[in-house]
């Protein structure tokens, strides 16, 4: 009863549809509004993309449907002065596939390299393209194919889809090792090259399977030889293969330049050098125009254009002769007795001496209040000598007491005007400053101090001076100009399409105002040395049907009374040095000669005639342009 009771009087609730009717019309609304709000924020969101935002994504959708390939404009043409080809494209063939057009490309690699021959290195060169390759950009299988390879991918074409024989054209420098040092070479662009191209904002006219001047004047004008790169539009599907071709802008070609070098007369230094490490540098005085710029031993720069090998790479490297050199331009010796003229216009000028100043050469020289004697090479002296005759006989007591009264400061002042211990100007970048020693230099790359010992082997061209043969051709050019400054180069002109645009030397600056008497004083001693029967050349010039100028030198490595030259190692002998200029009276020809440890063969006055004959005697188009 009491649970009767109980259920009997439990509260009843009762359904309220009003309140109920509420909340679901609030849910309700609540619900449209949020989809309306989504709908209108979908739509504004559809605004920015379709009107706002439109040319970005329509740039983004043509990107991934657009692609541009690009195109390499052909590289200019390198001549020498008579219009010579010296480094040229040729055409060669290569094998290529398009990712996405090949199924299996390692399986298609291997039967490739058992049909012709792929080498570790081209495996190694497929690998890295592959890893950053796109699949609409061909991939270089095999380069430089022979025609036997070429022969045998022909008849089994058939076997290899999405393979194409394709030619392409590669670099050729038809006379190898001869002019190494001035032509350079081109090799494929490495990250350094990237790199650097950035910097200077040209990245964009390059792709990263493109050729760039490593060396010479490749190097040096890879602006003006390398030309714009073209590009092809095309259109591809979703899996990346191309559709159609949209548009083509043609690359725009490298612009070809024409040298100062003669490769007739680069060819006869050669020849006369045979195996002797040397340099060599013929100019035109009047303008500065470099004939020929011989450096000994060399290499062939077409080792390079593909890629050398490591170990043909290391050959080179570790060769004692040092091929990868360019010693016109990089090589440093002492410039020895070929400074003497130099020396003489210094201390004329600031009248330490006169024409009739004299002294007695007994064969040595001591400083004022020591021991110690500096010999001359010639043992017992040359007797009573004035500044010519000191020139002609190349006595080097004359130029120890001149070198004393100068002083190391005035002798770099005067030297550094003749362009030691500086750069050139030449049109290479491979150049060294060579040394023009001074108490500041002394200081901070010995900490010490610089003494009046220091001085007096300067006088003659040693001690701390070391300078680079394209140096040694400068100082004469500004000698024979009577102080008038021409910058040795190597570019005759640029053929421009609708024009040449032609080398100009720049305005001439004089190194001083002095009296041109006493360029013409040291000029008549150069002469004196070639022509006089006290010259030290006079030998090789005696029946010359032209007149010549000449200052020869001996850079030694011990002194006088430690060795004799022919008993010790070909290595530690003295260099043979020369400069001189012909015809005397009208200079159309200047030439500068290292021979390393003396050289073999021809003598270093036979080699310069050689060139002189060969320029005065055979050939008559040599101009001079001022």
């Amino acid at each position: 009863m009491s649970e009767i009771y109980k259920k009997k009087n439990k509260p009843l609730f009762l359904h309220d549809y009003d309140s109920e009717s509420k909340i679901f019309i609030d849910r309700i609304t609540f619900i449209v509004f949020m989809i309306i709000f989504l709908i209108l924020l979908l739509i504004i969101n559809l605004y920015y993309i379709q009107i706002v935002h439109h040319n970005n994504y329509n740039i983004k959708s043509d990107k991934n449907r657009i692609k541009l390939i690009p195109i390499l404009p052909a590289r200019g043409i390198i001549y020498d002065r008579n219009g010579i080809p010296l480094a040229f494209n040729r055409n060669c063939y290569q094998l290529e596939l398009i990712p996405n057009n090949v199924q299996n490309i390692h399986n298609v690699v291997l039967e490739l390299s058992n049909l012709l021959g792929f080498t570790n290195e081209d495996f190694k060169k497929i690998q890295k393209q592959y890893k950053s390759s796109q699949p609409y950009n061909s991939i270089i299988l095999k380069n430089n194919l022979n025609e036997i390879q070429i022969s045998r991918f022909a008849v089994n074409k058939y076997r290899f889809h999405g393979i194409e024989l394709k030619a392409y054209s590669q670099r050729y420098y038809p006379y190898g090792s001869t002019l190494t040092h001035v032509i350079g070479y081109v090799s494929k662009i490495s990250k350094k090259d990237i790199n650097y191209l950035k910097y200077n904002g040209n990245y964009h006219n390059y792709t990263r399977t493109d050729n760039i001047g490593k060396l010479g004047i490749e190097r040096y004008y890879e602006n003006i030889l390398h030309g714009k790169l073209g590009y092809k539009e095309i259109e591809v599907n979703s899996r990346g293969k191309m559709i159609r071709v949209l548009y083509v802008k043609p690359p725009e070609n490298g612009k070809d330049i024409y040298l100062t070098i003669d490769i007739n007369l680069q060819i006869k230094i050669k020849n006369l050098l045979a195996t002797n490490r040397a340099a060599i540098v013929v100019t035109n005085p009047i303008n500065g125009e470099i004939l020929a710029l011989t450096s000994t031993p060399s290499y062939d720069p077409n080792l390079f254009v593909n890629g050398i090998s490591i170990k043909e790479y290391n050959r080179l490297l570790n060769n004692p002769n040092y091929p990868l050199i360019n010693r016109t331009t990089q090589g440093l010796y002492s410039p020895a007795s070929t400074v003497k003229p130099f020396m003489a216009i210094a201390a004329l000028s600031e009248n330490i001496i006169n024409i009739n100043s004299t002294i007695f050469d007994p064969g040595w020289w001591q400083l004022p209040n020591y021991n110690k004697r500096y010999r001359d090479w010639k043992k017992f002296g040359h007797g009573k000598l004035n500044v010519i005759n000191a020139i002609i006989e190349s006595a080097d007591t004359f130029f120890y007491k001149l070198s004393y009264e100068l002083g190391i400061d005035r002798i770099s002042y005067w030297m550094y005007k003749f362009g030691y211990g500086k750069y050139t100007g030449i049109d290479l970048f491979e150049e060294n400053q060579g040394i023009m020693p001074t108490r500041e230099w002394k200081k901070k790359y010995h900490n010490v101090p610089w003494y009046q010992g220091d001085t007096i082997p300067i006088g003659i061209g040693q001690g701390y001076w070391i300078s680079t043969p394209i140096q040694m051709a400068k100082a004469l050019m500004i000698l024979i100009n009577n102080g008038k400054i021409k910058i040795p180069h190597l570019l005759h002109s640029i053929d421009n399409t609708s024009s040449i645009i032609t080398y100009k030397q720049t305005d001439s600056i004089k190194i001083n105002k002095g009296d041109l008497h006493y360029w013409n004083v040291v000029k008549s001693a150069m002469y004196g040395a070639a022509n006089l029967p006290n010259g030290t050349v006079n030998k090789n010039f005696i029946n010359a049907p032209y007149k010549v100028a000449i200052k020869s030198g001996t850079a030694q490595l011990f002194s006088y009374n430690t060795y004799e030259n022919i008993k010790i190692a070909e290595h530690l002998r003295d260099h043979k040095l020369i400069i001189g200029y012909a015809p005397y009276h009208k200079p159309i020809v200047s030439v500068t000669i290292i021979l390393e440890n003396g050289g073999s063969g021809l003598s270093i006055g036979d080699i310069t005639r050689n060139i002189f004959d060969y320029v005065l005697l055979k050939h008559d188009d040599y101009q001079i342009n001022e």
